[in-house]
């Protein structure tokens, strides 16, 4: 049971990360073209096509502040909270707030392939990202709950 915390934080990293560069959906357009974009992919062709603040939106929530609460926990759950003082006190008030949002882009891309199937233009396909981001979203509020049992 002692190695649960680290496994979840290598395991829920790693997701993350494939989550991150793997295709997370694919579209088919008229049975000739498809497109299998990554998380990453998304966020550069938005600020490439001129949508610079949504690009920033789903770049935030979707890749910083994972990371940000990944970084967190390792750091809460490797760091006795005697040897990290005042930081202990902020950590524990960021990481309940950051829980709020893990699985705001899973839903968000979710509603991209629902439009995109019931728009007519395209079929959309889940792909592994997808699957992997997910699966690190639930294994870091596993790990929050783990953490912080209260």
């Amino acid at each position: 049971m002692i190695l649960v915390v680290p496994a979840l934080l290598v395991l829920s990293s790693l997701c993350l990360a494939f989550g991150l560069v793997l295709p997370l959906v694919r579209f088919e357009k008229l049975y000739f073209f498809d497109e299998t974009p990554s998380l990453i992919d998304i966020v550069v062709s938005l600020w490439g096509q001129g949508s610079g603040g949504l690009a920033v939106l789903v770049a935030l929530f979707s890749i910083v502040f994972p990371i940000v609460k990944l970084f967190g926990m390792a750091l809460e759950a490797t760091v006795p909270a005697q040897l990290n003082g005042g930081k202990a006190n902020w950590l524990a008030r960021l990481l309940p707030v950051l829980g709020k949002w893990s699985m705001m882009d899973v839903m968000l891309v979710a509603l991209v392939i629902v439009a995109a199937k019931t728009s007519g233009m395209a079929s959309a396909f889940t792909q592994p990202g997808l699957w992997f981001y997910a699966a690190s979203a639930i294994m870091t509020g596993l790990l929050q709950m783990k953490l912080r049992p209260h």
